[in-house]
């Protein structure tokens, strides 16, 4: 039997889940690529995440966002060699609408109680229990993300 990959102190390395959701605020290109970067970069540096060890990523859509793929907010993030996958979300009488959620599939030494999942705008409301995040400085974070965007060879 194959070993199990270590993080080279003996930790075991598994494959996690890191979820996030977030809304958006309308069916326009420019609109779901910021509200996906956000959430993405939230997740990241919530979680201590480098997307050398992303496995992939699921990015689902309320049916009523089609302006966009939401995986192509990654893909400017620098996510170039992570596979990424784009669907909707089953479409349930009643749920929220104009939503974007993400499912990375994380290779780390982090137990599942060590992950932090990521819930913003509108979306705190499918999961409450998940959602205590520390305050957020919107400008900040627009501005890492304008890091993580520029050219390779700048960074």
């Amino acid at each position: 039997m194959p070993e199990t990959p270590n993080d080279g102190l003996g930790q075991p390395t598994v494959c996690r889940g890191v979820r996030g959701a977030t809304t958006v605020e309308a069916n326009t290109k420019e609109a779901i690529l910021k509200a996906t970067r956000q959430l993405l970069a939230l997740i990241i540096r919530r979680n201590g995440i480098e997307s050398k060890d992303i496995a992939s990523a699921i990015f689902t859509v309320t049916r009523d966002l089609n302006a966009e793929f939401p995986a192509l907010a990654a893909r400017q993030m620098g996510w170039l060699d992570v596979p990424l996958l784009c669907g909707y979300e089953v479409e349930v009488p009643g749920s929220l609408m104009s939503c974007v959620r993400i499912l990375l599939h994380w290779n780390t030494n982090r137990s599942q109680n060590e992950i932090h999942h990521v819930y913003i705008h509108d979306a705190i409301a499918l999961r409450p229990d998940l959602s205590k995040l520390p305050p957020v400085d919107w400008k900040e974070l627009e501005e890492w993300i304008a890091v993580q965007m520029s050219p390779r060879e700048s960074k």
